[in-house]
């Protein structure tokens, strides 16, 4: 199998072994690879073409490949504000992959079976879970949005019981890694100090090699606040709603993970909210920033005994460390918003600007995307909005601001349709996908879409996938399948 290009090798595995699990996938009976991401395994090193003969039999788990080391990793998380104790209850981890530029990924399987962690679940997965995020990860990065990747997709030939018996499915994930919030929310209730700087250094090393000096730990914890400021910010930019944020779904690379329920907004409305187990909209759009400060503050109380030897001390520097979160993600949001209306020069009355276009489309159900990317156009005639009277008033204002610039009007429409997709993927569109894999076993649909979700600012594509859906297709629930 070296001559697939496969490079395992397993730094998380030299930590302490309360870290993980070793653990076998379990067998699938007829597997079959019904999408592989040609792209990304060539970026990985990986060959294509020998890889596809043995294709099937890793990416199922029957085979391990030359070098993997499989393993369950531990973790907890806060889940819907609450502890609880966790772990890989239906993925394992093959190994990290070395890449030719020297990037080091995890290749994860998904859906792979039982493990020590997954206490009274199958280990297993549906296909529609998993085909939905190989789907929306792909979109994601895309849409330059830090995200864990999919390589393969395979059904296992086996069906899955859950509301009813589903057919099963293996996903391949790439991840920087899979350290999470939760990660360290475990090793502080190992209640050993020395796992937690075990588990701190390495986290550094791998994602943060660039910090040193004093405090690296306090340096470490700004660093993961600026990465989570960031990636939320470009979240509310396109209107994606995650679902499930809790501590064990926020890693700290800052890459986006764990597509379950999540959604993209289709006519804007800050409540909005799909998840089917978020009964009190814990996650809706809205409240997403402060959800992650809030997660970011599990992750401080873990790293406090390595912050200070002094606790009051150390809450004090945390908690001031926290306090800047606000301000780095509302400098994040307000650089992407600006960018999303054509603004290059910086000017105070900005925010307000970009504030009435939102409360407008708001208040008269725009289009989230649309609206963006028709702006990006000058096409009046496709929006809507343009019947109101009040968004005239917005838009001459908006045009004036525009002719101010120390760019061109022209130059600053090229700009928005850099950062204004024309494709998203729309949720009646991706359930559209589901529902004819895991009905009809048919994946036309679904290759159809990541195709033209690869090219999101794109507007030669089909109509059907620009536009909002109609009333009778709007989706307003989405299911995780675990």
């Amino acid at each position: 199998m070296k001559e697939s290009g496969w490079q395992l090798e397993h730094s998380y595995a030299d930590l302490p072994d309360v870290f993980y699990k070793e653990t076998k996938p379990e067998t699938a009976e007829f597997p079959e690879i019904v999408l592989f991401n040609w792209n990304l395994a060539k970026s990985l090193g990986l060959d294509p073409r020998n890889l596809q003969l043995e294709s099937s039999e890793v990416f199922s788990g029957n085979r391990i490949p030359d070098g993997g080391l499989p393993i369950a990793q531990a973790y907890a998380g806060h889940q819907f504000g609450n502890f609880t104790m966790l772990g890989d209850g239906r993925a394992i981890l093959l190994g990290e992959q070395v890449a030719p530029d020297g990037r080091r990924v995890d290749i994860q399987l998904k859906g792979a079976g039982r493990t020590v962690f997954s206490r009274m679940g199958d280990g297993r997965s549906p296909l529609g879970p998993m085909l939905r995020e190989y789907i929306i990860s792909e979109a994601m990065h895309a849409l330059n949005i830090p995200s864990t990747r999919a390589l393969a997709l395979v059904t296992t030939g086996e069906a899955v019981s859950r509301e009813r018996m589903l057919p099963g499915a293996v996903l391949t994930r790439v991840a920087a890694s899979h350290l999470r919030v939760g990660t360290f929310e475990y090793a502080a209730r190992l209640e050993d100090k020395s796992h937690i700087r075990t588990l701190a250094d390495y986290a550094i090393e791998r994602h943060y090699p660039e910090i040193e000096g004093e405090n690296k730990y306090l340096q470490f914890f700004n660093a993961v606040i600026d990465r989570q400021a960031a990636l939320i910010s470009r979240w509310q930019l396109v209107g994606f709603i995650h679902g499930v944020m809790n501590t064990d779904n926020m890693t700290i690379s800052g890459e986006t993970i764990d597509y379950g329920p999540c959604a993209f907004m289709d006519a804007y409305d800050p409540e909005t909210a799909f998840s089917s187990i978020d009964v009190n909209k814990r996650y809706r759009y809205r409240n997403q920033p402060g959800i992650a400060q809030w997660n970011l503050a599990r992750l401080a109380e873990t790293l406090l005994p390595l912050i200070h030897d002094d606790k009051e001390e150390a809450v004090g520097i945390a908690q001031a460390s926290l306090g800047d979160f606000g301000k780095q993600y509302n400098m994040y949001w307000q650089s992407g918003m600006r960018e999303k209306i054509g603004l290059v020069d910086a000017e105070e009355a900005d925010d307000s600007l970009a504030d009435e276009l939102l409360d407008l489309m708001h208040q008269y159900k725009a289009d989230f995307t649309k609206t963006f990317r028709m702006l990006s156009l000058d096409a009046l005639e496709d929006m809507p909005l343009y019947a109101v009277e009040a968004f005239k008033d917005w838009y001459e204002r908006w045009q004036k601001r525009l002719e101010s610039q120390s760019i061109s009007v022209e130059a600053a429409y090229e700009r928005m349709r850099s950062v204004n997709p024309a494709v998203i993927p729309r949720n009646h569109l991706v359930e559209e996908a589901l529902d004819s894999a895991v009905e009809k076993g048919d994946f036309s649909k679904a290759s159809k879409l990541i195709e033209v979700l690869s090219n999101p600012y794109d507007d030669g594509h089909d109509k059907m996938f620009k536009e909002p859906p109609e009333d009778e297709e709007r989706v307003h629930m989405t299911f995780c399948g675990t």
